[in-house]
């Protein structure tokens, strides 16, 4: 019987063994897997579903907008992944904001333009600084809710560091979201009290 007993011993501890073996080889395998499939910043822009998971806030909406703005101006940025990009910043934009820029072949084209300008001018988003929630102003104006977010801009522009701010306005839709409904440079922003 001691025989016996040492050889399932023996078999058991081997079978243990192995199955550590294999497990300690697929846990390191899925590790250096999920290592080599990190997202680009224009990847992890896109796997947002607006559909599911819309911005809350009017700050939020504003800082993922900049996240895809500094993806449109990006040199590594393909022009199928633009077309993309600007199809999800479309998804942002508060109807009227859309029917004021044309059909969606008609913004795909001009953005296209902006972004081989912005090239040529040999410019760079070197940062974004989105106001904090307390600074958004939110305000009713003829039946609809609005809010002004201040965005500041860091760019390269020639070489040369800039700094530029944009006011966006943003107003909430029928399905109470945040929705941009245009914007403008600072300097230009005439807010009467």
């Amino acid at each position: 019987m001691k025989k016996t007993t040492v050889k399932v011993t023996v078999i058991l501890l081997v079978l243990v063994v192995i199955a550590v073996g294999v497990y300690a080889f697929l846990t390191d395998r899925a590790k250096t897997a999920a290592g080599e499939a990190a997202l680009t910043p224009v990847q992890k822009v896109l796997c947002r579903d607006l559909s599911i998971d819309y911005p809350g806030t009017p700050r939020e909406v504003i800082r993922y907008y900049t996240e895809i703005e500094k993806c449109f101006y990006s040199d590594s940025t393909t022009d199928e992944e633009l077309e993309q990009l600007g199809l999800q910043a479309r998804g942002l934009y508060d109807a009227e904001f859309l029917a004021h820029n044309g059909s969606e072949e008609d913004y795909l084209i001009q953005l296209k333009t902006d972004v081989e300008q912005f090239a040529r001018d040999k410019r760079v988003i070197t940062g974004v600084s989105v106001a904090s929630s307390v600074n958004v102003d939110v305000f009713e104006e003829d039946g609809f809710e609005f809010a002004r977010v201040n965005c500041d801009y860091s760019v390269m522009d020639g070489g040369v560091p800039k700094s530029v701010s944009k006011v966006y306005l943003l107003r909430k839709d029928e399905n109470r979201l945040w929705k941009i409904y245009g914007w403008e440079n600072a300097d230009q922003v005439m807010i009467e009290d």
